[in-house]
């Protein structure tokens, strides 16, 4: 993997998690919010469905 390919990504990744931000911040104060009233475990079970989401859309994109 070119390093060219790791960066690219990380800079998407900063313009997808800056739109709610720059479109919406009030609704993200609030989000953020409720995220850290959160328990510890749905917050673990949440990312973990995030990365296999991601891993499995990124092994469907690139076969």
């Amino acid at each position: 993997m070119d390093a060219s390919v790791l960066i690219t990504a990380l800079c998407l990744v900063l313009v997808i998690e800056g739109i709610p931000l720059f479109l919406a911040p009030a609704r993200m104060r609030r989000a953020a919010r409720e995220l850290a009233d959160l328990d510890s475990r749905v917050l673990r079970l949440i990312g973990l469905a995030a990365m296999l989401l991601g891993a499995g859309l990124l092994l469907l994109t690139r076969s």
